[in-house]
């Protein structure tokens, strides 16, 4: 039972190193881990300052206890910063394969140490694909020469689907004949470090190959412990395909165990959208609902609360160890085991000292968590709930649970507060009215039962309210989101969580066991996860849902952090002072969402940026007027596809780096895949005005970006040669295509529409994949000139005629080029031409993003630093 508070005054609770130790210890030492990284120093230097305050703090311990604490505390700041530097910041990741990464074939051989996953690809239904992550034993080059090493390696295997292939399991060698690249990231501002990312998982290298080149290798090579997991998590997983069908099965597999494997993206996107992707993947949400199951079991059978802590502790290990999320789920049951052991030691409200030792933990473990999304979210949601969720509930909706207890009591009432007491009084009487019809005995309880539930609603509005308002910064920081439907949806889908996941565990632990008695539990589960998703579904379909924001400005981070800790700060002082810091948490939320930064604009210049999309091409160009057109959007090359989304995953970082959350326009050159692949999650996310588009051959990916856009509103333009028009202080020419030109049964380079975009006398020429034929024909009949070129077809022998060069004369030129692509371009006889011509030529291969402003006289180029 929660005691009374002894006054109505301000609570004592102060955020006093003394009071809450190890938050404060923890805190200090991630400021000290930030310190060593950014503001190098010789280790020796941590050393003596930390031996120096040290020896401080104990002079000072006996005469001036506040300045000894305080000099204690500092040497956390000196071990955080001394850790992070012995460590260094990179992964100790084995590279060594990297030097046959040359995209040649080499013959591997090597061990699982994932499991292999499963998918169709989406080119059709003649082949599958398996990801599988495999540690390197030898490799044999073409020249049959034997090397030993130890790197990771991500290997993508090409099979037929008439040719059976089960998935790779742990510990199983294989010997395969791949070719290896190494992992790159793309070269924009705001891009995702895909290279650490892999590094984060032990992988160095990626690679390809053919499931007819791969044969197995006997012997296992692995780790033992590591090997029974395995099993347990695939036993797990075909319970789940047992019970449950297979789009069912998909969703518990990822919500449950945390197996995202068959997850489509489209179903992600729906989650994120409606802010509920916390309840797809297993976070600290489900290690929490299974030790609350675990612990209320327990204690029904009247069990101590000892052997219940380390039952409850060891149900959520047993439950880290069979999922596969790794850091952010062993993560929260530290936590949680932490939190639980407190208890023991008579702390029922130490949750913040809990989170401070457990987060203290992990950075001492490994310092460099303190810059992952994962681990800061993590750390702010709990302290959002233990620091200002908790304070709240304390103070209003438990005072009036306590007024629920002791029902039968006289004089209870008199031990709480005054309105408190009022209130149970006004209940008894009420109850006691109510028990005339219905009975005494049932009118109290259906009384108190309609108050604890209007209670515990309450509570779940306001702790999911707070979380959503104080988790709005790393949201729009990390992903360009505001979440503006997620207090509605996770209002719904959180206490369904809370029921379906022991229902679920219950079916998979009784399918085991007893089949039969596992229909109850799975039915149930069915259930919920309906309610779940149907929620879901039906608020991402609101426009709302889907707002997105760009990067905030320093400004406007700044003032949302100090919001957080004035919030986290006041929770617990008089409530004027709590409300007020409450408030001053929403506004930032609501900043974050419509106060963007505005887009730097050259007002002298107009600016075009060749975006690093690999072997596609997107190119930005901002106007002097800061009028924004994006020409083409990335995208797969062929019909293969890729798990990427370019316009979500590389060209809309991008944009939101440069402070941009609406696009005046959008061009879609021609229907090939590396051109419009991104461009619906563009329209999406950027909601331009019009749409530029020419030709439109028969292509289902031209169709659904034209559906799209008429679903968004978005004014679709058809533009032809001849087309001349001002937009936003420059002069847009359409040179190609004319209307009567002819179209095949698909998309092909020379449909490609060609803009030249002229501010004064310097001009630049978009081509997209126009070939020699058109080149001819524009150069024949308009005669452009153009200060900067936009290669045709990526660099291909089949454009860049000289003729166009000779009527262009570009000063400089950008190609938009994959790093090491199998196409072998740019191809050498046009870098010859460009060369021949005095042209300086730029690349994204290498040179990641380019920005050149021409300035109505001349062209400068700009190399972004992409971090």
């Amino acid at each position: 039972m929660i005691s009374p508070p002894t006054s109505t005054g301000p609570a004592a609770f102060v955020f006093r190193p003394a009071r809450l130790p190890m938050l404060w210890a923890s805190v200090i030492y991630s400021l000290g881990i930030l310190a060593g990284r950014y503001a190098w120093r010789p280790n020796s230097w941590w050393v003596i300052a930390a031996v120096v305050f040290g020896a401080a703090a104990a002079y000072f311990c006996r005469h001036r206890t506040n300045l000894a604490v305080a000099l204690g505390f500092a040497i956390f700041f000196f071990a955080g910063a001394l850790d992070i530097q012995l460590r260094g910041t990179g992964t100790g990741l084995d590279n060594s394969i990297l030097r046959f990464a040359d995209r040649q074939d080499v013959t591997l051989t090597a061990h699982v140490i994932r499991d292999g996953r499963i998918r169709e690809s989406e080119a059709g239904d003649k082949e599958t694909i398996q990801t599988v992550d495999l540690e390197a034993e030898e490799i044999q080059t073409p020249e049959s020469e034997n090397f030993t090493l130890h790197s990771g390696v991500r290997l993508t295997i090409y099979g037929r689907k008439s040719f059976y292939a089960p998935a790779l399991r742990y510990g199983e060698r294989i010997r395969v004949l791949a070719r290896l690249r190494p992992p790159r990231n793309f070269r924009n501002p705001g891009a995702f470090d895909y290279r650490d990312y892999l590094a984060d998982r032990g992988i160095a290298a990626l690679g390809s190959a053919k499931i007819d080149d791969l044969e197995e290798v006997p012997g296992f090579a692995g780790n033992r412990i590591e090997l029974m997991r395995n099993r347990v998590h695939r036993s797990v997983l075909a319970k789940v395909s047992e019970i449950w069908p297979v789009r069912q099965a998909a969703l518990i597999d990822a919500m449950i165990i945390g197996d995202e494997a068959f997850i489509d993206r489209d179903t992600r996107v729906d989650f994120q959208r409606s802010g509920t992707y916390h309840v797809l993947v297993v976070s600290g949400m489900n290690v929490s609902i299974l030790a609350f199951v675990i612990f209320w079991s327990i204690r029904r059978l009247r069990i101590g609360e000892f052997p219940t802590t380390l039952v409850t502790i060891g149900g959520c290990v047993a439950y880290a160890f069979i999922t596969e999320v790794g850091a952010p789920v062993w993560r929260a049951t530290l936590m949680c085991a932490v939190y639980l052991l407190t208890r023991l030691l008579y702390r029922d409200r130490a949750m913040l000292n809990a989170l401070g030792t457990a987060a203290l933990t992990l950075l001492g473990y490994d310092p460099r968590q303190l810059f992952t999304a994962s681990f800061q979210m993590t750390f702010v949601c709990v302290l959002i709930v233990a620091g200002i969720g908790i304070p709240f509930l304390e103070r209003t909706s438990q005072l009036y649970t306590m007024a629920l207890t002791n029902w039968q009591s006289k004089d209870y009432a008199t031990q709480l507060p005054p309105k408190v007491g009022q209130f149970r009084l006004d209940l008894q009487l009420i109850g006691s009215r109510v028990g005339l019809f219905l009975g005494k005995s049932a009118g109290e309880q259906m009384i108190r039962g309609t108050v604890r539930i209007v209670l515990a609603g309450t509570e779940l509005v306001f702790v999911s309210g707070v979380m959503q308002i104080g988790l709005a910064l790393p949201m729009a920081y990390y992903f360009h989101r505001a979440t503006t439907v997620g207090l509605p949806a996770n209002l719904v889908v959180v206490p369904v969580m809370e029921l379906m996941m022991p229902a679920a565990i219950s079916a998979l632990a009784l399918g085991y066991f007893a089949p039969w008695a596992a229909k109850i539990p799975a039915f149930l589960t069915t259930g919920t996860l309906a309610v779940i998703t149907g929620t879901v579904h039906g608020l991402d379909g609101l426009r709302v849902a889907d707002l997105r924001v760009p990067m905030p400005s320093i400004l406007l981070i700044i003032f949302a952090a100090t919001a957080l800790v004035l919030a986290l700060g006041t929770a617990r002082k008089r409530m004027a002072f709590a409300i007020s810091g409450l408030a001053a948490l929403f506004v930032t939320s609501i900043a974050l969402a419509f106060w963007h930064p505005r887009l730097q604009v050259r007002r002298d210049a107009l600016e075009v940026t060749s975006m690093d999309v690999g072997e596609g091409d997107a190119t930005l160009l901002v106007t002097p007027e800061g009028r924004t057109l994006l020409i083409d959007a990335g995208g797969p090359i062929g019909p293969g596809g890729s798990q990427l989304d370019f316009g979500e995953d590389v060209v809309s970082p991008a944009l939101w780096s440069r402070g941009i959350s609406q696009l005046d326009a959008v061009a879609i050159t021609h229907g090939h895949s590396d051109h419009i692949g991104g461009m619906s999650a563009v329209l999406k996310n950027f909601r331009p005005t019009q749409l530029w588009v020419g030709l439109l051959p028969p292509s289902a990916a031209l169709d659904d970006v034209i559906h799209t856009a008429n679903k968004l509103g978005i004014h679709v333009v058809r533009h032809w040669e001849g087309d001349e028009f001002d937009f936003g202080g420059t002069h847009v020419s359409v040179l190609f295509p004319p209307p009567d030109w002819p179209t095949a049964d698909k998309p092909r380079n020379n449909d490609s529409m060609v803009l030249r975009v002229a501010y004064g006398d310097s001009s630049v020429l978009m081509e997209g994949d126009a070939e020699k034929q058109v080149e001819r024909r524009i150069a024949a009949l308009h005669h452009p000139a153009a200060t900067l070129l936009k290669v045709g077809h990526h660099g291909s022998a089949n454009a860049t005629t000289q003729e166009l060069i000779d009527s262009t004369k570009p000063m400089f030129a950008i190609i938009s080029v994959g790093a090491q692509n199998s196409f072998g371009l740019p191809r050498r006889e046009t870098l010859e031409t460009l060369f021949a011509a005095d042209t300086r030529v730029y690349r994204t291969d290498l040179d990641g993003a380019v920005t050149f402003y021409l300035n109505g006289r001349s062209v400068t180029p700009s190399i972004p630093d992409p971090r």
